[in-house]
């Protein structure tokens, strides 16, 4: 069993490598996620956000215009996972603190 386990680390490690070698270099200009246009011709998003992020929603930050108004629904749909979760581990605490309490 221990030998299928290193096994499968092994090809993950190989995997990752492989598919990180894939990657363009840092802070390469020529890079698909670094140019104006993509390969169909439209205007990538992230040129967009620049250029239209104060015209869009009036505030000069452009993080916060991305995160709360372009994104808005998924950052919603991760914060609520994020107090779910953080509301089951409480729920599951507190459940174990209870039973401790009437072993004793």
């Amino acid at each position: 069993m221990k030998i299928f386990s290193y096994l499968a680390l092994l090809s993950l490690a190989a995997l990752l490598i492989y598919a990180a070698m894939g990657l363009p270099s840092k802070g390469d200009t020529k890079a698909l996620t670094n140019q104006d246009v993509s390969l169909t011709g439209s205007q990538v998003a992230s040129s967009y956000y620049i250029k239209r992020s104060y015209k869009d929603a009036n505030t000069p930050n452009i993080v916060t215009t991305i995160i709360a108004d372009y994104r808005a629904f998924d950052t919603l749909g991760e914060e609520v996972v994020i107090f779910a979760a953080g509301i089951i581990c409480y729920l599951l605490l507190r459940r174990e603190k209870k039973s401790e309490t009437r072993k004793h």
